[in-house]
């Protein structure tokens, strides 16, 4: 395929996923284009990349409390693309995110064996120790890259917010360190501000752009930011993106993209996580307000630019 042909397809794959839906994140997708091309590119540099997954956000909020349905079904997909590819593949959550992290994965149908590793942090007194043993862990495993998807990160305060600007520090683990802390090469995939990989962006940026945004900034870069509609969406579309580098890997890095596929994890997520969807303010197979025939048209639309 023609270079120039490619990069128009990674181009349109990141417009389909970069868009607008209504948080006032526009600037920041702005600001971050040609985002999707450069991640892909950094994995794709490496012949044989070991990648370490960072997911998970706990809304307390919620009755019960529990874990958002945006993050582990894109982390899901992502972890099971880069395990079919035979590449190592490390997920890592907090205590609060766990059971959503774990049912995401069940809900692929693919087998969760040793090729994936689930790596889970205390929140609390322990976190810090735990999180310093897991950076050795990771080194250990030899991890290239990270890549954090929807993940909530600090801001300068150094608190944890919600995109109402709830502070929910006290049940998120502080994972940034756990993003910044190795050699590898660093990935976020976000939609809001708050989340992992932020930092990269001017706070003011942030601050202008979506409601809160001056307090729930986070100040945790990344080498290569993506900002989407809804992250869930970034990792169709990164995966996408890789399948256009990788050609002769695009059936492994697609086998759980498809529609039917998707539903089935969020159905798995929220039944067993269990999850809900917290801007909708439901326990139903949606995800940022969207229930789920807009995501699988997403997924639909994303497979379609990148066959061109």
């Amino acid at each position: 395929m023609e270079q120039v042909d490619v990069d128009a397809r990674l181009a349109a794959i990141e417009a389909v996923v970069c868009r607008e839906v209504g948080r006032g994140a526009a600037p920041l997708m702005a600001a971050t284009q040609g985002g999707l091309a450069r991640a892909a590119r950094a994995i794709v540099a490496v012949a044989q990349p070991t990648i370490g997954i960072i997911t998970g956000f706990f809304v307390p909020t919620l009755d019960p409390p529990m874990a958002e349905t945006d993050g582990p079904v894109g982390a899901a997909h992502l972890a099971i693309g880069f395990a079919n590819c035979g590449w190592g593949v490390r997920v890592a959550t907090d205590t609060p995110c766990a059971g959503a992290v774990s049912a995401a994965l069940r809900g692929t149908g693919q087998a969760i064996d040793a090729r994936i590793g689930l790596d889970v942090v205390p929140t609390g007194p322990a976190q810090a120790e735990a999180i310093a043993s897991l950076v050795d862990r990771w080194r250990t495993a030899g991890v290239t890259h990270v890549i954090a998807i929807e993940r909530c990160g600090r801001a300068a305060d150094g608190g944890c917010y919600t995109m109402r600007g709830i502070d929910v520090s006290a049940t998120t683990a502080p994972l940034d360190d756990l993003f910044t802390a190795g050699p590898w090469v660093r990935i976020a995939i976000g939609d809001g501000g708050n989340e992992v990989g932020m930092g990269s962006l001017p706070r003011d940026l942030i601050a202008g752009s979506v409601p809160n945004g001056e307090k729930i900034a986070c100040v945790t870069p990344a080498d290569h930011l993506v900002v989407c509609g809804v992250s869930n969406w970034g990792a169709y579309a990164f995966l996408a993106a890789l399948s256009l580098l990788l050609p002769a890997k695009a059936a492994s890095l697609l086998a759980t993209v498809t529609p039917q596929i998707d539903l089935q994890i969020l159905e798995t997520l929220v039944r067993d996580g269990p999850s809900a969807d917290p801007v909708a303010g439901v326990r139903a197979a949606s995800v940022d307000g969207f229930a789920h025939p807009v995501h699988g048209t997403v997924i639909e639309t994303v497979l379609a630019a990148a066959r061109g």
